[in-house]
């Protein structure tokens, strides 16, 4: 019951990922409708219902243009789990302020970047133009496309392809 599925908008816009429980709760109110099964069935004693992998809410849900939260794990992720400055990847990764916060520097998108340890240290409270360290790539917010934002669940739910491809 806590599998995640898909919900759609009326217009078939990838909005949210929820419990199938969640989902069960919509369906049965008439709130939503199953546009894939791929899961089989619930079973109570007197009903059986499919059990859905992809819903589609029956009216439309205006909601502001989405963001990427702004987390460790999410500029790991923007970044390619690769340190900035020297390319190594994976091992134990730091995530670095590109100018210092105690000089100014902010905690936003564009001052932050994935580094290894040795860089991390190398680097210091310093600025990456004081320490004559180059950046690989100019760090800047991943635009949240569907693909972005739900991109983590694809593995295990193929069927979600042909939904989160167009948007």
């Amino acid at each position: 019951m806590n599998r995640p599925v898909l919900v759609l908008n009326a217009n078939f816009e990838p909005l949210n990922v929820c419990t199938t429980r969640r989902a069960m709760g919509l369906l049965t109110v008439d709130k939503a409708v199953i546009v894939s099964n791929g899961r089989g069935v619930i079973c109570t004693p007197t009903m059986s219902f499919l059990r859905p992998s992809v819903i589609r809410l029956g009216y439309m849900v205006r909601r502001p243009r989405p963001h990427v939260k702004l987390t460790r794990q999410e500029v790991f992720r923007r970044d390619g789990y690769t340190c900035q400055y020297c390319g190594r990847q994976g091992g134990t990764l730091t995530v670095d302020h590109i100018v210092p916060r105690h000089r100014g520097g902010q905690y936003s998108w564009d001052n932050l970047a994935t580094a290894c340890p040795a860089c991390n240290r190398r680097k210091g409270s310093k600025s990456a133009r004081e320490t004559q360290m180059r950046l690989r790539r100019q760090p800047s917010e991943p635009p949240a496309t569907a693909g972005y934002l739900y991109g983590r669940y694809l593995r295990a739910n193929q069927d979600w392809l042909t939904f989160i491809e167009g948007w």
